[in-house]
């Protein structure tokens, strides 16, 4: 199966785990002529069922499951211990205590098995790379197998697994870094990786990070990308499970910056009181910080205050705009120039 065959715009709605993509706002993506996603990040093998199920009943056409790659790694117990002591105010604020300091592989081995149960049209890999017999397994049941990178280093050991295409993640993106490992390294800006990239493969490219308008889409295609992932451009539509105080924070246009402060691996959102706050002291460790502050944010959220919650979003977060998730498609695509 060819990309082509997938959609007829070069439209991906990004998978955006936490909340903000349903399957409502995939198969809205879908239904327009683009690629949506569902984000199976955090659920229960069982909610990923469900909203494979409710996504195709909402819309006939592929869209895709992204799963995230187990990774361990270079987490200290002491400095995970001293950052849940830096939390007991916000403890006092929210009235709950903070979570268990966990690591979890998110369900890998069952999450797989329904991926080969169920078939999606693409099945997307985030944090790292399955091995080239896992990769070969789910092409042969005609799944497509693309997986996030961040760097040529990273492309390179994905296309050593036989991946069929490339996400090409820059430092704009919004929540998570895709990399394999840890580091303080600055991240590629979206441009420059793919420039990079381009030449080493003639897989196809998927270039996400900081793409709002019909103007970034073609700048990308144009330096070699085939298609265009969005995501915060799609958070304020209808479809969108973007809880309301995160819709309030993208209304208000604050900058946004990189922080191990509510998960322990470094992800972009606007910068809050939790952030300016907890960034300085916040360690590597996911997802164990994820684990220790689940209950303050979901009390935060709760009470409406988007100081305490993880707000991800990418750069040009400011141009998402409220409408219908088909109808951005369609005006991205044909602005573009959809040829």
């Amino acid at each position: 199966m060819e990309i082509e065959e997938l959609l007829r715009l070069p439209i991906v709605g990004a998978p955006m785990a936490g909340g903000p993509t349903t399957p409502e706002l995939a198969a809205s993506v879908s239904a327009a002529g683009g690629l949506g996603f569902l984000a199976a990040g955090y659920k229960t093998t069982d909610a990923v069922e469900h909203e494979l199920a409710r996504t195709r009943e909402l819309t006939g056409e592929p869209f895709g499951v992204n799963l995230f790659f187990p990774f361990r790694d270079d987490a200290q117990d002491e400095a995970i211990e001293r950052y849940i002591e830096s939390l007991r105010e916000e403890e006092d604020r929210y009235g709950v205590a903070t979570g268990e300091p966990l690591w979890r592989d998110d369900e890998w081995e069952s999450k797989l098995g329904l991926i080969a149960r169920e078939r999606p049209s693409v099945v997307s890999f985030t944090f790292g790379c399955p091995e080239r017999e896992i990769v070969h397994c789910l092409q042969e049941l005609g799944i497509l197998v693309w997986t996030t990178v961040t760097s040529p280093a990273e492309a390179e050991l994905a296309l050593a697994a036989d991946v069929d295409a490339l996400v090409l993640q820059g430092a704009e993106a919004g929540g998570h870094q895709g990399a394999f490992t840890q580091h303080d390294d600055d991240p590629l800006p979206l441009l420059v990786l793919v420039q990079l990239v381009a030449p080493m493969t003639n897989r196809p490219l998927i270039a996400a990070g900081g793409i709002a308008t019909a103007a970034a889409v073609r700048a990308v295609r144009v330096a070699g990308a085939r298609l265009a992932q969005i995501g915060s451009a799609l958070m304020l539509t209808p479809e969108a499970g973007t809880s309301e105080p995160h819709r309030a924070a993208f209304r208000q246009a604050g900058p946004t910056r990189l922080t191990r402060a509510f998960s322990g691996k470094r992800a972009r959102g606007i910068v809050n009181r939790f952030m300016q706050e907890h960034d300085p002291d916040a360690p590597i460790g996911y997802p164990q910080i994820h684990y220790v502050t689940a209950p303050l944010r979901a009390a935060a959220r709760e009470r409406g205050d988007a100081g305490g919650i993880n707000l991800w979003a990418g750069q040009r977060y400011s141009l998402a705009i409220e409408a219908e998730a088909g109808e951005l498609v369609e005006r991205w695509a044909e602005e573009a120039g959809n040829d």
